[in-house]
């Protein structure tokens, strides 16, 4: 067990290379998952974000302390410890959150450490889930939680989605702030669906995140634009054969390749 500390002594529990990844991530989450938390806990879950600041995802605040700070702010109507607590189970269940319990150096319990996981690691979290079960992506829990998920078909998630929830997707005007514009553009004429759009640029992001530094945003944005025409095409064409995530994904990473090895090679001495 961890021995309780200062914030310093678990910086390198931290999964993010900034606090710009860091943020990014959280937005995606919460596109996803925001309707899972009530308004006490989403309250809850962007105070301890908030507290995760100094060293990007990790924070070691006690409950007591951070319920203290949100009452404060809100001038006494702030949230409970037990809302607090809901919070973080649902976090730890949705694989955004991990907690590590800590013991004081003269024996007893000690402050949680809460460590706050990548988008690449809930998505391995899902298949793994998906994988695990004889029927795949049917049941309900499967298709709540549809988002990121690449062993459904995007041609049919629209139908998919209509059968089982009973709800209309959203359209492309709902799409999360962190997609590009002009990516969103290229998309919605085929697939005018908020949950679609955010799913092939998570790809993205999952790709290019080790190269963000070095490789402009407006060259990864065009080279996806790039990828999903030709990604159409092959549709068209018959060429995909499974599915249009992993067909998009594997020409993106082809045309990143390309460009990512055309780089001047002062670039990755500037960065080093």
């Amino acid at each position: 067990m961890l021995i309780a500390g200062r914030i310093e002594n678990f910086k390198d529990f931290s999964k993010f290379s900034s606090i710009k990844e860091f943020n990014t991530t959280i937005e995606m989450f919460l596109a996803e998952h925001k309707q899972d938390f009530t308004k006490g806990e989403l309250v809850a879950f962007k105070r301890l974000v908030r507290f995760s600041a100094k060293y990007a995802g990790v924070a070691n605040a006690k409950i007591g302390t951070i319920v203290k700070a949100i009452n404060e702010k809100l001038n006494g109507l702030g949230v409970s410890r037990s809302t607090f607590e809901r919070m973080l189970r649902k976090a730890k269940d949705l694989g955004i959150l991990s907690i590590e319990n800590t013991a004081k150096s003269k024996g007893g319990k000690g402050h949680n450490v809460y460590i706050f996981n990548t988008i690449d690691v809930l998505k391995k979290r899902k298949l793994t889930y998906c994988e695990s079960h004889e029927n795949p992506c049917e049941s309900k829990d499967e298709d709540d939680n549809f988002q990121g998920e690449t062993s459904i078909l995007l041609e049919t998630s629209m139908i998919k989605r209509l059968n089982t929830r009973k709800e209309v997707p959203l359209d492309s005007t709902f799409t999360a702030s962190y997609v590009p514009k002009e990516f969103i553009e290229a998309v919605k004429p085929f697939f005018d669906e908020a949950a679609t759009i955010e799913d092939l640029w998570k790809s993205v992001f999952l790709d290019t995140k080790a190269i963000s530094d070095i490789v402009e945003p407006d060259t990864i944005t065009y080279t996806a634009i790039n990828a999903f025409k030709q990604a159409i095409r092959g549709l068209k064409r018959g060429k995909v054969k499974t599915n249009l995530v992993r067909y998009f994904t594997g020409t993106f990473k082809k045309l990143m390749d390309r460009t990512y090895s055309e780089l001047p090679l002062d670039l990755f001495s500037a960065n080093h």
